[in-house]
C-alpha cells in the first residue's frame, strides 16, 4: 500500500517552474530517497507534502485521500534550514516543538530525556541553543522531528553537517524507525547513504521526475553489461580464447593469487559463450557482473546518458 501518492504536481514561483507535472508513489513502511541536483525541485516537493506550500496543480494523496491540515500532526519534518531559536535553552526548545505536535509537557520531557541520552547530549539540556555546533543542533532537531512518533517522517539533507560516526548513528536510527512502522522520505546528495538505507528512490532533474523505482532494480536495470573475471592462468591464453566475443576493458595481472580482467559483453545472450570460452583456457574462480553504483546512475541520468 502507498502511504503517499503525488499526482501530476506542478508548482511555479514567478517565472521559475519548480515542479513540472511530477508524479510518484511512496510505499508504506519504506525509506524513500528523493535525489537530484541543487535547484531540481526536491525541497519544494517536500514542502508541498508537509503543506507548507500548495501546488498550483495536482494532488497529494495521503493514505488514500487528499491530504488535510490535520494530517500534519502525523508527519515529522526536518527542513534543511535548521530552525532553532538561539536564545532558548536546548531542553525548552525541544519541549516547545513537541508541544506544537500535541504532546503534553510531561510526556515530551520524559521522552526527550531518553533521546538526549541516546544521542549523548544530556549535558546540554540547560545550555543555550546558540552554543550548539551545527551537528549538535541537527541532533536536537532530529529528536524533535521524531519524538511524537509520526507515521511519516520527512528529512531534507539529514546527513549534512555530520561526521561519519554521527552520520552512522543517524542512519541506524532511521532504519530502526522504519522497522517500527514509520515511512521515511529524505532528500540527499549522499549516494552511499542511498545505497545503504533506501528501499526506493525518485530522481528529479530540471523540475521533472526522470527516474523512479526500487534501488536494487534500478541498479541492475541500468547496468552496462560489464563483468569482472578472476582467474588463474596466462592472460595471453584468456585473451586468445575470448577474442571477438567481447571487449576487454582492463586487465590486472597479479604475481600471486588470481588475475583480474574486466569485460564488456554486448548482449546477455553472449555471456554464456564468453564463460565457456574462458573456462577452456584458464582456471576461473569467479565471474560476476559489476552493478553500477547509485552515484554512477545519478551522474549518467543528470547528463542525459542513462
Amino acid at each position: 500500500m502507498d502511504i503517499i501518492r503525488i499526482e501530476n504536481v506542478t508548482k511555479s514561483f514567478a517565472k521559475h517552474v519548480a515542479l513540472d507535472n511530477v508524479s510518484l508513489s511512496i510505499p508504506e513502511g519504506s525509506i524513500y530517497g528523493l535525489l537530484g541536483p541543487n535547484g531540481a525541485g526536491k525541497t519544494t516537493l517536500l514542502r508541498i507534502i508537509n503543506r507548507i506550500t500548495a501546488p498550483d496543480n495536482g494532488s497529494v494523496i495521503f493514505e488514500g485521500r487528499e491530504i488535510t491540515a490535520d494530517d500534519v500532526y502525523r508527519i515529522g519534518y526536518m527542513p534543511e534550514e535548521r530552525g532553532l531559536y538561539k536564545k532558548m535553552k536546548v531542553g525548552e526548545q525541544a519541549i516547545f516543538f513537541a508541544r506544537l505536535k500535541g504532546m503534553s509537557r510531561k510526556e515530551a520531557t520524559d521522552k526527550l530525556k531518553g533521546w538526549f541520552e541516546k544521542f549523548g547530549i544530556e549535558s546540554w539540556w540547560n545550555r543555550n541553543v546558540s552554543e550548539l555546533s551545527k551537528g549538535m543542533a541537527q541532533k536536537v532537531q532530529f529528536i524533535a522531528t521524531v519524538l511524537h512518533e509520526p507515521k511519516l517522517l520527512i528529512f531534507d539533507e539529514p546527513f549534512s553537517g555530520f561526521d561519519p560516526i554521527n552520520a552512522n548513528l543517524l542512519k541506524s536510527e532511521i532504519l530502526t524507525l522504519r522497522d517500527k512502522g514509520a515511512t521515511i522520505i529524505f532528500s540527499t546528495h549522499n549516494m552511499s547513504s542511498v545505497e545503504e538505507v533506501c528501499d526506493h528512490i525518485t530522481l528529479i532533474d530540471k523540475s521533472r521526475n526522470i527516474l523512479s523505482g526500487n534501488v536494487e532494480e534500478i541498479r541492475h536495470r541500468h547496468g552496462a553489461n560489464i563483468f569482472e573475471i578472476d582467474y588463474r592462468g596466462e592472460e595471453v591464453d584468456l585473451r586468445k580464447a575470448i577474442e571477438g566475443r567481447c571487449e576487454i576493458m582492463d586487465s590486472t595481472p597479479s604475481p600471486v593469487g588470481f588475475n583480474k580482467m574486466k569485460l564488456h559483453i554486448a548482449t546477455d545472450s553472449e555471456v554464456r559463450g564468453v564463460i565457456a570460452a574462458a573456462n577452456g583456457s584458464v582456471e576461473i574462480r569467479s565471474f560476476r557482473e559489476i552493478i553500477p553504483s547509485m552515484n554512477d546512475i545519478f551522474i549518467r541520468a543528470v547528463n542525459g546518458n542513462l
